[in-house]
């Protein structure tokens, strides 16, 4: 099932005739030290995501023991519509902004795993307008909040097939996976099953993070 969610996936140029979208209400989650915010892949099911969120979480949980930990799902429909990463997107900034609100010590890990790595990199403001299922940016996480971003962890990042990477403020507490042949993320990759590895990579993703909290 997984293989032809993918292949569905790989159908699509994603970008353009975005429709107006208001942004979800996000819910605010305990005040925890850090809050792992994660956007799941195409159609992946699980709480945050078999292949990549549910993984990543449980390693960090392991590799901060000293820190008290929350997790949300962004709330986005994940499919191949042309609005689903725009939707993300807002969602995702919305929850990071009423957050770090009400919880002004809290810090947050970024994580986002295919099209869900579109909905991280337009949040942080690396345009995925073009990429496979992506879109063009339609909010950001506000400067003031940026220090308080302290990793940011991607998986077969669709924009990297465009010759893409985040630069910039993000640059240093960025770690982006991208799996040989991975035709998401690699031009002219043909290796779908490499983009369904990617929990793999769940420890070295916790390790790096864990290095910049």
């Amino acid at each position: 099932m997984r293989i032809r969610l993918c292949l569905a996936a790989l159908s699509l140029a994603g970008g353009a005739g975005l429709a107006t979208l208001s942004a979800p209400t996000a819910a605010a989650a305990t005040c925890t030290d850090i809050d792992v915010v994660a956007a799941r892949g195409t159609f992946e099911p699980g709480t945050l995501g078999t292949v990549v969120g549910d993984p990543v979480y449980a390693a960090l949980q392991k590799k901060l023991t000293g820190k008290s930990l929350s997790s949300y799902k962004v709330d986005y429909p994940a499919d191949l519509s042309l609005t689903s990463a725009a939707q993300g997107n807002l969602n995702l900034v919305s929850h990071v902004m009423s957050q770090a609100s009400t919880c002004p010590n809290q810090r947050f890990i970024l994580v986002g795993y295919s099209q869900g790595a579109n909905v991280v990199d337009n949040s942080i403001g690396i345009s995925s307008a073009g990429a496979l299922v992506g879109s063009p940016i339609v909010a950001t996480i506000p400067a003031a909040l940026a220090p308080r971003v302290t990793a940011v962890l991607l998986f077969g990042n669709p924009i990297r097939a465009q010759g893409k990477s985040v630069t910039g403020t993000y640059q240093s507490r960025t770690i982006d996976f991208c799996a040989k042949g991975d035709p998401v993320c690699v031009n002219g990759g043909d290796d779908v099953l490499a983009h369904l590895g990617y929990s793999a990579d769940a420890d070295a993703a916790a390790t790096f993070a864990a290095g910049r909290v």
